[in-house]
């Protein structure tokens, strides 16, 4: 683990953290991001790790940052779990909004690793309750969200194995700015909550299609142009969405930001 001494550790820039390091902190005015600069600690996880479980109290923010994701995962009777969201670069982990070290609902875990920015739930009550521009910024964030999770439920419920294996290798290259991504076809299954042999017969598929390679470890995406057409368009609302109330948070095809976030226009005023 190491220490965030300044923000040149993370790679600043002129609006904070720039969009090498986390979107939504780069998105902080300099002074929202001094607030809680002093107690952000960097750490890295790798794959598979768990931030929470289901009714762990809260008490630290995770911001994904480079190529690290985490997924939501809501656990079933059964013991299968179902991803519901799939944060990286773009967004946090836990305690945004809500006041307090309330219980997770869900298991939050490392989905693809790499650096995380950590911060203590009391430390960012502390900003929010200092800046209404802080506390307006991870407000939107929420919302933009749990618009993320509607679609999530929306898309488990209407669209194909095929549909949904596409959009999420997307929306993985989108967050890590990577094509070659470190998953297993045991963990693309257990994501999409699906048998190992019919996510098999998927990505056989798709590499018949020209839109995937397949590695010891690793799925490449040989063909995002492919792989769209073959995707549902469930990333492109989720992104619309983003832009319309955080533009330029949620990471390009590079997995850099979309767009310039204009400190002083109307989105940060109090």
């Amino acid at each position: 683990m190491r220490d965030i001494d300044s923000p040149e550790g993370t790679g600043a820039g002129t609006n904070g953290i720039s969009s090498g390091g986390n979107n939504l902190l780069g998105a902080l005015r300099e002074t929202d991001f001094a607030l809680i600069r002093g107690v952000l600690r960097r750490i890295d996880r790798p794959a598979g790790a768990v931030l929470y479980e289901p009714g762990e109290d809260v008490r630290t923010v995770y911001f994904p940052c480079a190529q690290a994701v985490v997924s939501f995962m809501v656990l079933l009777e059964d013991g299968r779990a179902v991803e519901i969201g799939l944060i990286g670069r773009e967004g946090a982990v836990g305690g945004i909004v809500s006041q307090g070290r309330l219980p997770a609902y869900a298991r939050a875990v490392v989905q693809i690793g790499g650096p995380l920015l950590r911060l203590d739930v009391g430390e960012l009550d502390r900003a929010k309750a200092a800046s209404p521009t802080l506390r307006n910024l991870f407000a939107r964030y929420a919302d933009c969200l749990l618009a993320q999770i509607f679609q999530s439920v929306a898309c488990n419920a209407a669209h194909s194995i095929e549909q949904r294996t596409a959009k999420w290798l997307l929306a993985a290259r989108d967050r890590t700015g990577e094509a070659d991504l470190r998953l297993t076809q045991e963990q693309l299954a257990a994501n999409l909550a699906v048998g190992r042999s019919y996510i098999g017969r998927v990505v056989q598929a798709l590499r018949a299609a020209g839109a995937v390679e397949t590695r010891r470890g690793r799925l490449r995406i040989g063909s995002p142009e492919r792989l769209r057409e073959l995707s549902c368009n469930c990333n492109d609302l989720v992104r619309r969405h983003f832009d319309d109330v955080l533009g330029g948070v949620y990471p390009n095809g590079n997995g850099h930001g979309g767009g310039l976030i204009v400190t002083n226009g109307p989105l940060f005023r109090p």
